[in-house]
């Protein structure tokens, strides 16, 4: 028998300021526990336990899917491995399931980092460190991707923070601001940009019996570094709301089968964006030497 036994993701990195208390994991970076005195912000799950729907997940370098896990870049087509088997495709990138090193790990805020190398379906490396901090404001994280090889790779980014704040999300309220929404096909892929409508606006009303996995551009204009978009989740008398920068002009609303929860996603892309389609101009091309910095968090 082992004396000391590994959790399924690791070393837990508890932080903490004032009401707010959140774990962060060792596998993933994963984002285990956000609490506001006490209570639930998002889904959790415990430490023995692995996540479940990506819950709390860090997903790079792309978000979302790429179909039947094939693209070309630069000329040259990859052939990325098919982790959505029943759909056929690529999704949610290569850093969720690998473990994370640690920089710095203080009361409020933990930063770790990791080296994602070449590999069949993606030509380059990058390092990337990642830092969830704690303040009076809440949590804010940080995401900085760095190309250290001599080949330029496509990027994309997205966080999957589940919503949990009590009762059915038919009766909570959600205030976005959408610009439009991506119509996608059975496979969840992208068909066509579709101006907003009734079915898919949030605009303050309930989300009611309404069923979602829907990826939305967002109407945003502020410099990268300040909170360019919020979305606020309303249920009874809590109220959170989920921001990001200009460079996070996506979100993904996802409503689980129980309707006990509601992911709200930050993406710098949309669906199935390294090919050519509705969502690949915004695709971030990192050169050799080339870095981004992505901000989101919730308050």
């Amino acid at each position: 028998m082992i004396d000391d036994v590994i959790l399924p993701t690791g070393t837990q990195y508890e932080i903490s300021h004032g009401p707010w208390q959140a774990v962060v994991t060792e596998q993933g970076a994963t984002l285990r526990r956000l609490r506001y005195q006490g209570d639930d912000v998002i889904k959790t799950f415990d430490a023995d336990q692995a996540p479940i729907a990506s819950q709390g997940q860090q997903l790079l370098p792309w978000p979302n899917r790429i179909r039947d896990g094939h693209y070309s870049f630069n000329g040259v087509d990859q052939q990325l491995a098919i982790s959505e088997v029943d759909r056929n495709n690529a999704i949610h990138g290569l850093a969720a399931w690998v473990p994370w090193s640690l920089v710095e790990h203080s009361e409020s805020s933990v930063t770790q980092e990791v080296r994602i190398m070449s590999q069949p379906g993606w030509p380059g490396t990058i390092d990337v460190w990642l830092t969830h901090s704690l303040d009076d404001h809440g949590l804010t994280v940080t995401v900085k991707a760095r190309n250290v090889g001599a080949t330029e790779v496509p990027f994309g980014y997205a966080a999957h923070p589940y919503f949990c704040l009590g009762g059915s999300i038919d009766e909570w309220q959600v205030e976005a601001p959408f610009a439009s929404w991506l119509q996608v096909d059975d496979r969840l892929l992208p068909v066509q940009m579709r101006d907003m409508d009734e079915v898919h606006t949030l605009n303050g009303q309930p989300v009611n019996g309404r069923t979602f996995d829907t990826a939305y551009t967002l109407d945003g204009g502020k410099s990268v570094g300040e909170p360019a978009w919020r979305v606020k989740v309303t249920a009874g008398q809590r109220s959170h709301e989920l921001w990001g920068d200009s460079t996070m002009g996506w979100v993904q609303i996802y409503t689980p089968d129980d309707r006990l929860s509601l992911a709200v996603e930050p993406m710098t892309c949309g669906p199935n964006a390294f090919n050519e389609g509705p969502t690949h101009n915004d695709v971030i091309r990192l050169a050799s030497g080339d870095e981004v910095v992505l901000t989101w968090g919730i308050c």
